[in-house]
Protein backbone atom coordinates (compact mmCIF):
# COMPACT_ATOMS: atom_id res chain seq x y z
CA UNK A 1 0.00 0.00 0.00
CA UNK A 2 2.71 2.38 1.14
CA UNK A 3 4.21 1.89 -2.67
CA UNK A 4 0.91 2.66 -3.79
CA UNK A 5 0.74 6.16 -2.13
CA UNK A 6 4.35 6.68 -4.24
CA UNK A 7 3.47 5.67 -7.29
CA UNK A 8 2.63 8.17 -9.81
CA UNK A 9 3.63 10.67 -7.47
CA UNK A 10 3.81 13.34 -9.50
CA UNK A 11 0.74 13.15 -11.23
CA UNK A 12 -0.98 12.84 -8.29
CA UNK A 13 0.83 15.97 -6.26
CA UNK A 14 -0.31 17.93 -9.46
CA UNK A 15 -3.95 16.82 -8.83
CA UNK A 16 -3.90 17.26 -5.13
CA UNK A 17 -2.96 20.81 -4.96
CA UNK A 18 -6.04 22.76 -4.61
CA UNK A 19 -6.30 19.49 -1.56
CA UNK A 20 -3.08 20.76 -0.12
CA UNK A 21 -3.94 24.05 -0.07
CA UNK A 22 -7.39 23.65 1.11
CA UNK A 23 -5.80 21.48 4.25
CA UNK A 24 -2.66 24.73 4.65
CA UNK A 25 -5.21 27.22 5.21
CA UNK A 26 -7.41 25.09 8.38
CA UNK A 27 -4.50 23.16 9.29
CA UNK A 28 -4.61 22.72 13.40
CA UNK A 29 -1.41 23.71 13.52
CA UNK A 30 -0.90 21.95 17.12
CA UNK A 31 -1.84 18.79 15.57
CA UNK A 32 0.13 19.07 12.21
CA UNK A 33 3.03 19.72 14.29
CA UNK A 34 2.81 16.74 16.86
CA UNK A 35 2.32 14.13 13.49
CA UNK A 36 5.09 16.10 11.25
CA UNK A 37 8.17 14.41 12.79
CA UNK A 38 7.01 10.99 12.67
CA UNK A 39 5.83 11.59 8.92
CA UNK A 40 9.17 13.20 8.29
CA UNK A 41 10.83 9.99 9.43
CA UNK A 42 8.71 7.57 7.83
CA UNK A 43 8.55 9.44 4.23
CA UNK A 44 12.60 9.78 4.44
CA UNK A 45 12.93 5.71 5.10
CA UNK A 46 10.74 5.37 2.10
CA UNK A 47 12.38 7.97 -0.29
CA UNK A 48 16.09 7.39 -1.66
CA UNK A 49 16.82 11.24 -1.86
CA UNK A 50 20.24 10.17 -4.00
CA UNK A 51 18.23 8.61 -6.71
CA UNK A 52 15.47 11.85 -7.06
CA UNK A 53 17.65 14.96 -6.53
CA UNK A 54 15.43 16.60 -7.97
CA UNK A 55 15.86 19.68 -5.56
CA UNK A 56 19.53 19.97 -6.34
CA UNK A 57 18.57 19.71 -10.33
CA UNK A 58 15.12 21.84 -10.73
CA UNK A 59 15.44 24.49 -7.97
CA UNK A 60 18.10 26.94 -5.72
CA UNK A 61 18.61 27.34 -2.15
CA UNK A 62 19.16 30.63 -0.59
CA UNK A 63 22.98 31.38 0.06
CA UNK A 64 23.15 33.62 3.48
CA UNK A 65 25.81 35.20 4.13
CA UNK A 66 27.23 32.50 6.21
CA UNK A 67 26.30 30.06 3.83
CA UNK A 68 28.44 32.03 1.29
CA UNK A 69 31.33 32.83 3.80
CA UNK A 70 31.78 28.78 4.97
CA UNK A 71 31.60 27.70 1.30
CA UNK A 72 33.36 30.35 -0.36
CA UNK A 73 36.43 29.12 2.51
CA UNK A 74 35.69 25.62 2.06
CA UNK A 75 36.33 26.01 -1.95
CA UNK A 76 39.05 27.72 -1.31
CA UNK A 77 37.87 30.99 -3.02
CA UNK A 78 37.96 34.90 -2.07
CA UNK A 79 33.60 35.61 -1.05
CA UNK A 80 33.35 37.75 -3.79
CA UNK A 81 35.00 35.07 -6.55
CA UNK A 82 32.50 32.68 -5.47
CA UNK A 83 29.48 34.75 -5.65
CA UNK A 84 30.56 36.12 -9.05
CA UNK A 85 31.07 32.77 -10.11
CA UNK A 86 28.03 30.74 -8.77
CA UNK A 87 25.09 33.19 -7.55
CA UNK A 88 23.11 35.90 -8.49
CA UNK A 89 20.88 38.03 -6.55
CA UNK A 90 17.05 37.09 -7.53
CA UNK A 91 13.92 39.36 -7.40
CA UNK A 92 12.86 38.53 -3.39
CA UNK A 93 16.84 39.90 -3.11
CA UNK A 94 18.32 36.60 -2.27
CA UNK A 95 21.58 35.10 -3.40
CA UNK A 96 20.60 32.23 -5.51
CA UNK A 97 22.50 29.66 -8.25
CA UNK A 98 22.91 30.52 -11.61
CA UNK A 99 22.48 27.64 -12.98
CA UNK A 100 21.01 24.40 -13.14
CA UNK A 101 21.38 21.88 -11.99
CA UNK A 102 23.10 22.45 -8.81
CA UNK A 103 27.11 23.20 -9.97
CA UNK A 104 27.65 21.31 -7.15
CA UNK A 105 25.97 18.12 -7.39
CA UNK A 106 27.70 15.00 -8.98
CA UNK A 107 26.51 12.52 -11.33
CA UNK A 108 26.02 10.04 -9.12
CA UNK A 109 23.63 12.77 -7.06
CA UNK A 110 26.39 13.62 -4.21
CA UNK A 111 26.91 17.05 -3.15
CA UNK A 112 30.54 18.05 -3.54
CA UNK A 113 30.08 20.88 -0.60
CA UNK A 114 27.86 18.60 1.49
CA UNK A 115 29.37 19.06 4.91
CA UNK A 116 29.10 23.17 4.47
CA UNK A 117 25.80 23.21 2.14
CA UNK A 118 23.74 26.32 2.57
CA UNK A 119 21.15 25.52 5.34
CA UNK A 120 18.22 25.72 3.03
CA UNK A 121 19.46 22.99 1.73
CA UNK A 122 20.41 20.71 4.91
CA UNK A 123 16.28 22.11 6.55
CA UNK A 124 15.05 21.14 2.78
CA UNK A 125 12.60 19.27 2.43
CA UNK A 126 11.07 21.15 5.55
CA UNK A 127 8.75 18.25 6.45
CA UNK A 128 9.96 18.07 10.04
CA UNK A 129 9.09 21.96 10.70
CA UNK A 130 6.93 24.90 11.11
CA UNK A 131 8.13 26.23 7.76
CA UNK A 132 5.36 23.33 6.24
CA UNK A 133 2.63 25.47 7.45
CA UNK A 134 3.63 29.02 7.71
CA UNK A 135 4.89 28.66 4.26
CA UNK A 136 2.31 27.44 2.38
CA UNK A 137 3.22 28.32 -1.45
CA UNK A 138 6.43 26.84 -0.90
CA UNK A 139 4.77 23.66 0.40
CA UNK A 140 2.71 23.64 -2.74
CA UNK A 141 5.54 24.81 -4.83
CA UNK A 142 7.78 21.43 -3.00
CA UNK A 143 5.05 18.91 -2.75
CA UNK A 144 5.26 19.20 -6.99
CA UNK A 145 8.81 18.22 -6.99
CA UNK A 146 9.92 16.31 -3.88
CA UNK A 147 8.29 12.58 -3.02
CA UNK A 148 9.14 13.33 0.66
CA UNK A 149 6.92 16.54 0.97
CA UNK A 150 4.09 14.79 -0.86
CA UNK A 151 4.29 11.83 0.68
CA UNK A 152 3.72 13.48 4.26
CA UNK A 153 1.23 16.00 2.46
CA UNK A 154 -0.82 13.16 1.67
CA UNK A 155 -1.04 11.87 4.98
CA UNK A 156 -1.97 15.10 7.30
CA UNK A 157 -4.77 15.11 4.54
CA UNK A 158 -6.05 11.98 5.09
CA UNK A 159 -5.96 12.87 8.95
CA UNK A 160 -9.15 14.14 10.28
Amino acid sequence: MENDLLHNWEKKAADHQKLYKQYLNRADTKKALRALPGLHEEAVEKVDCLQCANCCKNYSPRFKTPDIKRIAKFLKMKEGVFIDTYLYIDSEGDYVLKSKPCPFLGADNYCSIYEVRPSDCSRFPYTDEDVLLKRPSLTLKNASFCPIVYYVMEKLVAVK
